[in-house]
């Protein structure tokens, strides 16, 4: 049977991950549930409460993987699935005013600043950029002196890809008083590291294609909220712009979120393993990861996380007649075991220059490295980074 809230309350969270969103204890009923290939539903009446009435609007398959969601993030409300991390991206932005102010981290996924610039610059909002770890920056964005309040505050803790680390608890506190909502992406933490709801956020975002499904062969988007107005404006968004999720897809998701436990406990692992033996490693000229004590987010990240996930990022040092950038694509090339590629959160362990990408703000230094740890063999991955800063010396 599937688990009430209260069951759900009572379970640790890797439990979770693996009991929640099953079919009911029926004999002879599959454990797992179906996919769900339809995209109408029979019905004469009115539509009403909890009626699917057509596949835009609902399907069977959405809803195990929407309630486990949800049971992870604490919410009291199902979650809503759509068909990319940006499609979520964007009904989130929807819940912004005409007009209104939105606070975002300077630092945010490339593919969010760029929607939210884009709004900026057609007039539908006021765009505000700061350093989510400058707590009194953001507090000054959030109520200005000489400026109208926020509307919304957009959070990432830790950020795409600088790792800052914001004090979710007091900004979510401050953009309150202030009168505005606060937009949680929690992609990089996962629930089972992070539950922003808990700290005080309105609304929580996962790129579900990452952590959540785990094996890159899906790209999907989910919302998570508690708040009743919200969760209904946040659908009736979905329903009306058309971003939903595909049944096989909401089926591959639930499937890899059975195994999110174990994926994240050993990709965090291996990166704190890597993190500190790449902070003593000749070619690094900075790392940045919550993990290490030295690290500007290392307090709060422990008093606000169950660890300090699975990305790490390096600045590379200049070496011979290399700049850092040059130094950082002659390393990633030498690589035989990392995949050089985009993305993060997978079982594979992947890498990549940032800057590579013609979207991603210019103040992201472009020797700046983001690797996403997956769950191979900690010495086999550190044996590859070697070898390959290794080149560099030749």
């Amino acid at each position: 049977m599937s688990l009430s809230e209260e069951q759900a309350a009572s379970l640790s969270a890797e439990t979770v991950v693996v009991a929640a969103g099953r079919p009911p204890r029926d004999r002879d009923a599959p454990v797992n549930p179906p996919i769900v290939l339809s995209s109408t539903y029979f019905g004469t009446g009115p539509l009403g409460p909890g009626d699917r009435g057509y596949g835009r609007y609902s399907n069977p398959t959405w809803d195990p993987f929407e309630q486990a969601l949800a049971q992870l993030e604490g919410a009291t409300l199902p979650g809503l699935l759509y068909a990319s991390g940006l499609a979520a991206v964007s009904s989130a932005l929807s819940l912004v005013p005409a007009q209104g102010v939105l606070v975002m981290p300077s630092h945010s996924y490339a593919g969010s600043l760029v929607m939210a610039t884009e709004l900026a610059e057609k007039g539908a909002l006021e765009l505000r950029t700061v350093d989510i770890a400058d707590t009194d920056a953001v507090l000054a964005q959030l109520a200005p002196a000489d400026g109208r309040p926020a509307s919304m505050l957009w959070l990432e803790s830790p950020t795409n890809p600088m790792l800052g680390v914001a004090d979710i608890r007091a900004l979510t506190a401050a953009a309150h008083a202030a009168g505005a909502l606060v937009v949680t992406d929690n992609t990089f933490s996962t629930p089972l590291v992070q539950q922003p709801l808990g700290l005080g956020s309105d609304v929580v975002l996962h790129s579900v294609t990452k952590y959540l499904a785990g094996h890159s062969d899906v790209v999907l988007g989910a919302l998570v909220t508690s708040d009743a107005e919200l969760h209904a404006s946040l659908l009736h968004h979905r329903t009306i712009h058309g971003g939903i999720a595909g049944p096989f897809e909401a089926w591959l998701a639930l499937r890899g979120l059975r195994t999110l436990a174990l994926r994240i406990e050993r990709s965090q692992a291996s990166a704190a393993v890597l993190a500190e033996r790449l902070s003593r490693h000749a070619r690094v000229g900075s790392i940045r990861y919550p993990g290490l004590a030295t690290d500007p987010g290392h307090e709060r990240a422990k008093a606000q996380m169950k660890g300090f996930g699975s990305v790490l990022c390096i600045e590379m040092a200049p070496v011979g007649g290399l700049s850092g950038a040059d130094a950082a694509d002659r390393m990633i090339r030498a690589l035989q075991l990392w995949l050089p590629a985009t993305s993060l959160g997978g079982v594979e362990s992947l890498i990549e220059r940032r800057r590579r990408h013609t979207a991603e703000p210019a103040s992201v230094p472009d020797n700046l490295v983001r690797l996403s740890v997956g769950i191979e063999n900690v010495e086999d991955l550190w044996v590859d980074l070697q070898q390959a800063l290794a080149t560099l010396d030749g």
